[in-house]
């Protein structure tokens, strides 16, 4: 069994101000590195988040030949296109990225080569039949753990039929692995979600010079286009600033600016939900950078009220959910959270670990198949608490210490890095001011 590190929390009851900017956003870190690795030429990004998830991106793509240099917070990539990568030496540690995993699996299904994919533990728990399924509907040929639903997976990569695609879960993820694969075929593909997931990929893609057309829902791609080398700037991660902007909402006198964030509709959902619950908050959209709205958010501490957060808000929000969880329980009433059973196939079982959590922290809030009802004015304490190896939960936990003069125990907050490696600096930084 492994040993945990564990970290003592005892910021107690202190305001948060001042400004600050956070690391890039995960997403579209992530599919710059693929969408450069494909291009032909050179591609130079800058704010690329050197969490531990973009840096098995970047790993992944090296194996497979591709020329990556990294300083900080900048990357470069010289690449002869897709017919200039290469049939890695040895298997594909994808570490505990999920964004890594589905996305890269459809770019593999379409090369001629063999590929064997492993991640950690928590990732090896995740589904992967969501974008397998799909995949081998196109002609790949994967296999894997538990009849081809689980890492580790072999990808035999190969000549793909186009697809049109209706996907069965709200998946970013499982949208883009689809297309990127449509992108290696001879045909047209076509994805139509029930509800818009984010469209990262989407406005990447066009930045990258590939025809793609978006008509709500439906989103369609023509194969075999070659992708051109372009320079990426990545907006500051919504996710990611979520954390600040419910630490500063519930923490009294609090008042913070968040520059730089990206603002793209399909992840303002936190806004909204923080609007609805009664926090004082104001936007200010700045430029536009590939498609992707950029600007500053300005948070003040608030009296936060209960909602019913549910329906087309949920892919929104979804990784925002636990610190929404966190939020709610210092809201006056109630907090029902609907329709994220997703939630469950997170790096951990979110709802679990959530409810867990802030129940041990004296919370009162109870699962349910597909969210949470989270009862509001609670008077939260310490305690010993894990982060289950999910940085999501492990930030939630933190804010949560705000609330308390008491100390909280955290078990494992290294896996905060995977998405913000300068969290807690970052938090210290608002405290001091």
């Amino acid at each position: 069994m492994d040993i945990l590190s564990q970290k003592v929390l005892a910021y107690g009851n202190k305001p948060l101000t001042g400004q600050m900017s956070v690391p890039g956003d995960k997403s579209i870190s992530h599919r710059a590195v693929m969408f450069g690795s494909l291009a032909k030429g050179e591609t130079n990004i800058t704010n690329f988040l050197a969490g531990e998830d973009c840096l098995s991106t970047i790993a992944a793509f090296q194996a497979m030949g591709v020329q990556i240099d990294r300083n900080e917070h900048t990357v470069s990539i010289k690449s002869n296109g897709i017919s200039g990568l290469t049939e890695p030496s040895q298997p594909i540690d994808l570490g505990n990225s999920g964004t890594t995993a589905r996305l890269l699996m459809g770019i593999l299904a379409g090369l001629p080569f063999h590929f064997t994919l492993f991640g950690d533990a928590s990732l090896s728990k995740r589904p992967m039949d969501r974008i397998a399924n799909p995949l081998r509907e196109m002609g790949a040929t994967i296999d894997g753990r538990d009849n081809g639903r689980l890492l580790p997976m072999s990808v035999r990569g190969g000549k793909l039929s186009p697809i049109d695609f209706k996907p069965p879960v709200k998946s970013a993820q499982v949208k883009s692995g689809v297309l990127l694969a449509g992108l290696l075929t001879d045909g047209v593909t076509t994805v139509e979600e029930v509800i818009k997931t984010r469209d990262h990929t989407e406005n990447m893609l066009k930045a990258f010079g590939a025809n793609i057309e978006v008509e709500g829902t439906k989103v369609t791609i023509e194969g075999n286009q070659p992708l051109t080398g372009c320079d990426i700037e990545v907006p500051g991660d919504i996710s990611s600033a979520a954390f600040f902007l419910v630490a500063a909402a519930i923490s009294e006198a609090s008042n913070i600016t968040i520059e730089n964030v990206g603002l793209n509709p399909t992840r303002t959902g936190i806004i909204d939900v923080l609007e609805l619950m009664g926090v004082t908050i104001t936007v200010e959209e700045k430029r536009t950078v590939g498609g992707e709205p950029i600007g500053d958010i300005t948070v003040k501490a608030s009296n936060v009220k209960g909602a019913e957060i549910e329906g087309d808000i949920i892919p929104r929000i979804i990784d925002e959910i636990p610190i929404i969880a966190l939020l709610a329980t210092q809201a006056t009433g109630q907090t029902v959270i609907k329709d994220a059973e997703e939630l469950r196939f997170k790096e951990t079982d979110r709802i679990a670990s959530v409810v867990q959590t802030l129940t041990t922290l004296g919370a009162t809030i109870t699962g349910t198949k597909d969210g949470m009802i989270i009862e509001g004015n609670t008077n939260l304490h310490g305690g010993v608490t894990q982060s289950f190896g999910d940085h999501r939960i492990g930030m939630m936990i933190a804010v949560a210490s705000l609330l308390t003069d008491e100390e909280i125990e955290l078990h494992d907050p290294e896996c905060i890095a995977v998405s913000h490696p300068t969290f807690f600096e970052d938090l210290d930084s608002l405290l001091d001011n």
